[in-house]
């Protein structure tokens, strides 16, 4: 015998099934709620934390200790307002770490830019001239000496400037019974400073440049070249108008580093057995002033408000450069 079918009689209303509760840990969020921001956040977060600590918090602390009278160890500690700054402006030395930093910029800062820039060129025209290998080697060769240690280049160049056995005063010794004493004079020794410095930078802002070059459109200057505007005509009206932007980048990172140049002057200067800023002063940049207050003599209110001051400077001259690049931008 077979079994009574349990199937609904035709036409009949099937009975209503049974929804059991899912449990609490089985439910899903929400579809509004993503965790993926939180991880964007989590992944920057040791780099936020990083740049607080060891930017923004020091940069507090040092606005704050400007002023006062800051002692690292002991009583004495209290507000002393603008007195810190009172004492810089009458303090000698002070002034003239200002017109050293002042001198070593307005040099250094036009002296990178057009020896980059004419690099920039010379490469590039290798480059365009389907000599890409030996384009790209010359690139290498002269951006090589900024990837090396800043210090350990300058203790090499104290040889090389060396005014008795050094390679540098080898050569001019050949043109001249007189070389120049570089590091042992104060009328040569800013100039030998700066010397290593544009051996050591130049090519960081040599690949900016050409990176700027890239980006023109080669028609435009065979589209000058068809009308007869050519070489300097055709940089001054071609070239120089799509190059500007770069030009700005550049001027203000050079400026930025000039100003805040230390490691090679205290290598060059002889910072390491005590004479760091000689001969006579003829190397005390600002930076390096800071640095003798606030860890030989432990000045460290007076080492404060030099950098608040420094930032200042620095400040001012990138508004005035960017407000001279984009009023010669929109003209």
């Amino acid at each position: 015998m077979s079994a009574p079918s349990t199937a609904p009689p035709p036409g009949a209303i099937p009975a209503p099934r049974r929804s059991w509760p899912r449990p609490p840990a089985l439910r899903r969020l929400p579809s509004r709620v993503s965790l993926r921001p939180l991880v964007g956040y989590a992944f920057i977060l040791p780099a936020v934390a990083i740049l607080v600590l060891f930017f923004y918090v020091p940069a507090v602390l040092l606005f704050i200790i400007s002023f006062l009278h800051f002692k690292l160890a002991g009583p004495g500690t209290g507000f002393a307002g603008l007195s810190n700054f009172e004492v810089l402006f009458n303090q000698p030395l002070f002034i003239k770490s200002l017109e050293v930093t002042g001198y070593y910029v307005l040099v250094m800062v036009p002296a990178t830019i057009v020896l980059a820039l004419a690099l920039a060129m010379l490469v590039r025209d290798g480059i365009r001239r389907s000599r890409r290998r030996r384009g790209g080697i010359a690139q290498a060769l002269i951006f090589l000496p900024h990837v090396t240690p800043l210090v350990a280049t300058s203790l090499i160049w104290v040889y090389i400037l060396n005014p008795q056995y050094g390679f540098l005063n080898f050569i001019v010794g050949q043109f001249t019974a007189h070389p120049p004493g570089w590091l042992f004079s104060s009328t040569w020794a800013l100039p030998a400073v700066m010397i290593y410095s544009l051996w050591h930078s130049v090519g960081l802002y040599m690949v900016l440049l050409l990176a700027g070059l890239a980006i023109i459109p080669d028609r435009l200057i065979e589209a000058a070249q068809v009308d007869g505007v050519t070489g300097f005509a055709c940089f001054r009206r071609v070239i120089w108008p799509q190059l500007r932007p770069t030009v700005y980048l550049v001027t203000l990172l050079a400026t930025v580093a000039t100003m805040q140049a230390f490691s090679q002057i205290y290598t060059l200067s002889g910072g390491a057995h005590g004479h760091g800023g000689g001969p006579a002063y003829a190397t005390t940049t600002d930076s390096l002033l800071i640095y003798q207050t606030a860890f030989q003599y432990f000045h460290f209110s007076l080492a404060a408000a030099m950098s608040l001051m420094l930032f200042v400077i620095l400040l001012i001259i990138t508004i005035v450069q960017r407000w001279g690049f984009s009023s010669r931008q929109e003209s």
